[in-house]
């Protein structure tokens, strides 16, 4: 190759797009666009040496000029929002508050608008010649599917909720957003992390061999993956730091090589958790040295590492441990990544790689946002309906740590916005509002100023007072990341109590005899049960973003009907949890959970009434057809507002080891006062079907109840006592599945 083209290829690669080179195209099949993929792959690794080609297989990707290959590094993250960038971007609710919205349309209309801020910064990086920087490409490490088996775990509020079913359509709904509709080119590369079985402990995370059972792991572990890969064609998966079964997940003979890459036939790429590699020698001592760890991860199928070990790949090669052919099958699966990115096609031919600056913090990326942190909080308690506010509250105490908390509601793995409104900036901005604030307290201890005994002296003369408090993305999250105050370590929680101070200071507050509203931000399940029986009115806020303050306002004064569903259960006490470490689904969740619970899954108030009748379905039908079910809803109340009609299946009757009651559809309704809806849900043979002891999916004969309402038939009975049920005979032979 003369010198002149490779000039013209680097200047290529460093723009991300064959543009100034088009008689090179003509020898170098690898740039002609009009060549099939695979061919265009194959080309291009032909040309790389051994080294080159582990050089592209760690996040940081070092460019290789006479190929035209630009820097690029794999290490980004959109959880809910571009994370971590330096440019200002547009940040929405943590996803488990995107999950309480059980609308999967708005997540997907976000999702569609991170992607965009993504390519612009993206672009951005592009033009100024630094794609090796970290939180400047394409391939974004998102989202998070595991489920939230315990509320205690500190990554918990990166999920989308302790459901599968929940957590599949929320998922499904990110990944298509992110990664457009375009039939040859991705907006960017989704991942869902972290394969598969992996939900705490995180100071252990690193060390930590989880163990379920067949029956957990394909009815719980394994169904969000599964419909990831095979409904939304997620472009990525994760591996997880643990081992399962003993083996590393990285180095997982089930989980990489049985199940995503010959059950489920996966084409994209596999990438490690950072520095998880690292784990095979010195936290799961699985390997004597990075030789044999690097050449084991990618023979499992681990085709990228996020870290350094697979430097090691030359001379594992020279060691027989692995060939240079089956590096090369993980190459290629990296380089179809980089392909369908457009990062080796002319600009012109790729739809996205235009997408200015401008888009990020756009006018219609707020109002969104916004918009989602509305439906995303959740109303748990309204006595005599308090909420919402009159314009008889004139004075307002504002009291706690997260009443003004830029830090909380942001969230983890979070960018940073131009413009952050706190619940006490929006009150501020309310008019004919005093509003009178002070912390008091941070999460677990008083300020130092702080004078308990007299304090409700201080606020004689408001109206009405808020107490914002909850916990914070500084205390449960990720290890390193998280945690140390009492309560916490490492990231994840030692209690599900709301820490002691803070009741102690609303125990004080409600000596006035005033109004109080308690506002609850955090990422995880709250055992607040002196508030429950106490305050009278209780909002779930989650970690609710930019707008997080501006939503809080208009559920508070009105100008917004509450909608929001927990997607996880409000336990009592911490006595009602199995030991953290236990990975068995017994007695956990919503699915399972026998107690009494402070506030169940799918549960969420509403400022009107909603009233379920005409639960129609068949009294039997054959196993093999589909299943309608329609039931009525009608807004019996006097304002405008949204329900979340949800249909679930209990199996009990036919296995003793299924459910007791599992979410199999949902859809969020608006209904103006009056109005009544018919909304109507068809179940597959698949859909009726629940997974045996052995791990085998079947829908065998016998009575399926079925349940519609707006929370979960397994609640205390005070909470369903307006659940529609019906039973359905299934009759004919016994259908299996396999996934």
């Amino acid at each position: 190759m003369n010198r002149t083209i490779c000039m013209r290829l680097l200047l290529c690669g460093l723009m991300g797009a064959a543009t100034h080179f088009s008689h090179a195209q003509d020898t170098l099949p690898y740039l002609n666009t009009g060549l099939p993929l695979n061919v265009r792959i194959d080309d291009l690794v032909s040309r790389m040496t051994l080294e080159e080609k582990i050089s592209q297989m760690t996040h940081t990707s070092k460019g290789i000029p006479h190929l035209g290959i630009p820097d690029y590094n794999w290490w980004n993250e959109c959880l809910h929002g571009v994370a971590r960038s330096t440019e200002k971007v547009t940040v929405f609710p943590q996803p488990i508050g995107l999950a309480a919205t059980f609308n999967p349309e708005e997540l997907f209309k976000s999702a569609g608008m991170i992607a965009d801020e993504g390519r612009a910064v993206y672009n951005a990086s592009v033009k100024k010649g630094n794609t090796l920087q970290r939180y400047t490409g394409l391939t974004f490490w998102t989202p998070n599917v595991n489920i939230f088996r315990d509320p205690r775990w500190g990554r918990g509020h990166e999920t989308y909720g302790e459901d599968p079913y929940l957590t599949s359509e929320m998922g499904i709904a990110m990944v298509k957003g992110l990664q457009g509709d375009d039939p040859r080119y991705l907006k960017v590369s989704a991942c869902a992390k972290h394969f598969a079985v992996h939900s705490g402990p995180e100071p252990q995370r690193h060390t930590f061999n989880a163990t379920a059972s067949e029956h957990d792991l394909y009815e719980t572990y394994l169904p969000a993956f599964y419909r990831l890969v095979k409904e939304a064609k997620v472009s990525g998966v994760m591996c997880a730091y643990n081992r399962f079964n003993g083996q590393p997940c990285c180095g997982s003979n089930l989980f990489l090589r049985k199940v995503l890459l010959h059950d489920w036939q996966f084409d994209g790429y596999v990438t490690s958790d950072c520095w998880a590699i690292t784990d095979f020698l010195y936290g799961h001592k699985t390997h004597p040295d990075s030789i044999s760890a690097s050449a084991d991860a990618v023979l499992h199928g681990t085709d990228l590492e996020c870290g350094d070990v697979y430097r090691s790949l030359g001379k594992a090669v020279e060691a027989g441990l692995i060939t240079e052919d089956q590096i090369d099958i993980s190459l290629k699966k990296l380089l179809k990544i980089r392909f369908r990115l457009g990062m080796f096609d002319p600009p012109s031919q790729v739809p996205y790689a235009n997408i200015p600056q401008s888009v990020l913090e756009c006018r219609p990326h707020q109002e969104q946002a916004l918009k989602i942190a509305r439906q995303s909080m959740v109303l748990l308690k309204n006595d005599r309906n308090l909420l919402p506010l009159s314009h008889k509250y004139r004075k307002i105490a504002l009291i706690g740590p997260n009443a003004y908390n830029e830090t909380t509601q942001l969230g983890n793995y979070n960018g940073i916005p131009s413009n952050n409104v706190t619940l006490l900036e929006a009150l501020q901005q309310e008019k004919g509002i005093e509003v009178v604030y002070d912390a008091v307290s941070d999460f677990t201890r008083l300020n130092k100023d702080a004078d308990l005994e007299h304090l409700a002296d201080r606020y004689k003369d408001v109206d009405l007072i808020i107490y914002a408090g909850g916990i914070s993305p500084l205390l449960e999250g990720e290890e390193g990341d998280a945690g140390g105050a009492e309560g916490f370590i490492g990231g994840d929680r030692t209690t599900i109590q709301l820490p002691a101070v803070q009741t102690e200071v609303m125990k004080r507050l409600s000596r006035l005899n005033k109004p109080m509203v308690f506002v609850c931000m955090s990422g995880s399940a709250i055992a607040c049960n002196w508030e429950s029986e106490n305050i009278p009115a209780i909002i779930q806020a989650w970690y609710g973003g930019q707008a997080a303050g501006m939503a809080l306002a208009d559920i508070l004064f009105g100008r917004y009907n509450p909608s929001g569903k927990l997607p996880v259960t409000f336990y009592r006490s911490d006595a009602d949890l199995p030991p953290f470490e236990d990975y068995s689904m017994s007695n956990r969740t919503y699915r399972y959970f026998k107690g009494d619970v402070l506030y169940p899954f799918g549960y969420g108030l509403s400022y009107t009434s909603f009233k379920y009748s005409k639960l129609q379905c068949p009294q039997e039908m054959q196993i093999g057809d589909s299943l309608t079910v329609s039931v009525e809803v009608k807004n019996t109340g006097k304002r405008t507002g949204e329900d979340v009609v949800q249909l679930y299946l209990s199996h009990k009757a036919i296995a003793p080891e299924a459910p007791i009651c599992q979410l199999v559809r949902f859809q969020k309704v608006a209904l103006q006062p009056g109005e009544q809806k018919t909304v109507v849900f068809k179940l597959s043979t698949h859909d009726l079907a629940y997974v045996d002891d052995c791990g085998n999916t079947n829908t065998a004969p016998g009575t399926v109840t079925v349940y519609a309402g707006n929370v979960c038939p397994s609640a205390p009975e005070r909470f369903t006592s307006r659940i529609l049920s019906s039973p359905v005979k299934l009759k004919g032979e016994t259908k299996c599945f396999f996934y």
